[in-house]
């Protein structure tokens, strides 16, 4: 699965965000074959190119392009929580069992 981990300036959230989502989704049995964090500016031009975009809560709206085309958007409140992060997964969607 190819995933963008997106935030404000692409540097200091996402990189926490990026390790949050990567043991979360090794927790889940979810295989990640390229995983990329970046700014907002960033993932909203190359959101396409992946199959699920984690970003903060505030900025989901920002990738509803990228929602049309076919690609999961997971909003997160605590970008350093993986627990939160896993339960999104499995509550909002259905990425375990298309991945797994």
């Amino acid at each position: 699965m190819r995933v963008l981990v997106s935030c404000a300036n692409g540097s200091g959230t996402s990189l926490m965000m990026k390790k949050s989502t990567e043991k979360a989704l090794k927790e889940l049995g979810i295989p990640i074959t390229q995983i990329h964090h970046c700014a907002i500016s960033e993932g909203k031009s190359t959101a396409r190119n992946y199959d699920v975009v984690f970003t903060p809560l505030n900025f989901v709206k920002m990738f509803d392009d990228a929602k049309k085309k076919g690609v999961t958007v997971v909003g997160v409140k605590n970008v350093m929580n993986a627990k939160e992060i896993a339960q999104r997964v499995q509550e909002e969607t259905d990425l375990e069992t298309r991945f797994k």
